[in-house]
């Protein structure tokens, strides 16, 4: 079993940034290969934001967080992170982090793709 912890969260203004940092660890050795960020809005159903794939280290994202989110993964600290730059109000949601252990990796939009997940951080932009 692989646990993820979401990290970096919190209150901030129009405009600003912030770095959500997702943990991810077992009591044995493990092997996940591609990675993703979702988020849930309040009322929302939980949607895509972003993904890396394990073999190329490209990012794929949502319309909304192109230009403006940048996902990247630490190998040496087993630590996915989402640059998040220009934030609005409509960005204010639960950021869930999440992991799959298949390394064709194909349906990375979806959620059924994904074998972990971790708990969430919330990230709320006043305007």
């Amino acid at each position: 079993q692989v646990q993820l912890v979401e990290s970096g969260g919190g209150l901030v203004q129009a405009g600003d940034s912030l770095r959500l940092s997702c943990l991810a660890s077992s009591g044995r050795t493990f092997s996940i290969y591609g990675m993703g960020w979702f988020r849930q809005a309040p009322g929302k159903e939980r949607e895509f934001v972003a993904a890396i794939s394990d073999s190329t280290g490209q990012g794929s994202y949502a319309e909304f967080a192109k230009g403006r989110f940048t996902i990247s993964r630490d190998y040496a600290k087993n630590t996915l992170y989402l640059q998040m730059n220009s934030l609005k109000p409509e960005d204010t949601a639960i950021y869930y982090c999440a992991a799959d252990r298949d390394p064709r990796f194909v349906n990375w939009p979806s959620q059924s793709e994904y074998d972990y997940w971790g708990q969430g951080t919330q990230v709320t932009v006043s305007s």
